[in-house]
């Protein structure tokens, strides 16, 4: 487990260290919608550029700790070019896996299984549910995607 928990942390760095979609879009035809954790001062705009119902592009702009910038990096390459329906359904799966606590797993009946190989990179985010005051910070990009595509 400790090789699993290796390669998941040089997965979180290198998306801090070389984040992908880095930068913005130019407004219209992007959205932009900008996103803020109180608790710990992470900020992040997220552009979006929907055509036909596919998220044609997406930037992410802004700052924080490791876990919301590798996140938000980490979020981007796993929804751009993806019908809005993936989209959504990506975003659902990592936010149950943000849910899934220890005391949720005595009772794993009552919590459908995530199946972390679909979630691709994504899963080195998991090791975060630990940190319950850090889940905030690997959600801030997702919940802010989420307010974006609402309000297109």
């Amino acid at each position: 487990m400790a090789n699993l928990d290796d390669l998941y942390r040089e997965i979180i760095l290198d998306h801090y260290r070389n984040p992908r979609n880095r930068g913005e879009l130019a407004t219209p035809p992007a959205h932009r919608v900008e996103g803020f954790n109180p608790l710990c001062g992470d900020e992040i705009t997220v552009y979006l550029k929907v055509n036909n119902g596919v998220l044609e592009d997406i930037k992410i702009a802004g700052h924080g700790c490791s876990i919301s910038q590798s996140s938000s990096s980490l979020m981007s390459a796993a929804v751009k070019g993806k019908a809005l329906s993936d989209v959504r359904a990506v975003i659902d799966t990592f936010k149950q896996l943000m849910t899934v606590h220890e005391s949720s797993l005595e009772n794993e009946s009552e919590q459908a299984p995530i199946d972390l190989r679909a979630l691709g990179e994504l899963a080195a985010l998991q090791g975060v549910v630990k940190f319950p005051v850090r889940i905030k910070c690997a959600t801030l990009a997702w919940n802010t995607l989420t307010q974006g595509l609402d309000e297109i």
